[in-house]
């Protein structure tokens, strides 16, 4: 999943002789503020990922990676995103009688069934094999990784991150663009 940041026709009309002769004269200029409003933009999204998800801000930083910055000739800024369906053992999982309380989205979550330790009801011990891993049974003996319903690629382009990016993003390029025109070109 990619998010980019788009102008409309009509700002690409206001803009686009003075951006294309700045391109000519001064070819790094454009892409370096395309880059630190990029950045801003990152930081917001990772703030508010973290938040949504209720994922850790580690993992989050390294689901949202580094981005394709723009250069001279590649006017655009893309951040990508990676991840499936979240396992339990990122979202703070505590085991409880009868489950395990997990927080996806930031709300304390019950999933009946689930363990992290092995062992009769008196006697639980933690399964150095799980690794810290939320499990539930399958059939019989057989256990898989329990889910949590949280993909950072789908939380990272709705709700309150994707509002934090489009707050920043346009706004504050198209004052540093204007900043940059008028400092340069006149």
């Amino acid at each position: 999943m990619t998010i980019k940041m788009h102008w409309s026709d009509k700002t690409m009309l206001k803009f686009g002789r003075s951006i294309d002769r700045l391109n000519k004269e001064f070819p790094k200029v454009i892409p370096r503020e395309i880059n630190k409003v990029g950045n801003r933009a990152k930081t917001q999204v990772i703030r508010q990922l973290t938040k949504q998800t209720g994922l850790d801000r580690k993992v989050i930083v390294a689901a949202v990676g580094k981005p394709n910055q723009a250069k001279p000739g590649k006017l655009s800024y893309e951040m990508r995103t990676r991840g499936g369906n979240i396992r339990l053992k990122y979202l703070k999982p505590k085991e409880t009688g009868g489950g395990v309380v997990a927080k996806p989205f930031g709300k304390a979550t019950f999933y009946p069934g689930a363990f992290m330790m092995g062992g009769a009801v008196g006697n639980r011990k933690t399964v150095a094999k799980f690794d810290g891993h939320v499990m539930r049974r399958t059939k019989g003996r057989l256990y898989t990784f329990a889910r949590s319903g949280v993909f950072i690629p789908k939380e990272m382009t709705s709700g309150a991150t994707l509002a934090a990016f489009e707050k920043i993003a346009g706004p504050l390029l198209q004052e540093r663009v204007e900043k940059v025109i008028a400092k340069l070109l006149q």
